[in-house]
């Protein structure tokens, strides 16, 4: 996964990208293919807000968070995008049953000598 990582009216550290990339690198496990993921890290006023916008497998992820400290910001927005790759893959499982099939002449198999 491919993460650009800016920031609004924030410098980014290099503490502040390992922990967005660490964050994100869990959302690897559901197997999608993530093109590349822009993160918006920024502050305004009293409050962190972060978004993030990018394609997985053709659709749009978008996600918006904002609370007063920005570690927790980023989690929660993980937290969404999670939540977004989840319902993707849930929609990509085959949820009907598997049918046993019988073969074909244990079916209707009649005797014969009538």
């Amino acid at each position: 996964m491919k993460l650009r990582i800016t920031g609004r009216h924030l410098a980014i550290t290099p503490a502040l990208r390992d922990y967005v990339e660490t964050r994100f690198g869990r959302l690897d496990r559901y197997g999608l293919k993530v093109g590349s993921l822009q993160v918006v890290l920024g502050v305004e006023k009293l409050q962190h807000k972060a978004e993030v916008v990018g394609a997985v497998n053709g659709k749009r992820v978008q996600a918006k968070t904002s609370t007063r400290e920005m570690y927790a910001t980023i989690d929660a927005l993980v937290d969404r995008v999670d939540a977004q790759f989840r319902k993707w893959k849930e929609r990509l499982v085959n949820h009907k049953p598997n049918k046993t099939r019988r073969p074909y002449n244990q079916v209707g198999a009649r005797s014969q000598g009538a």
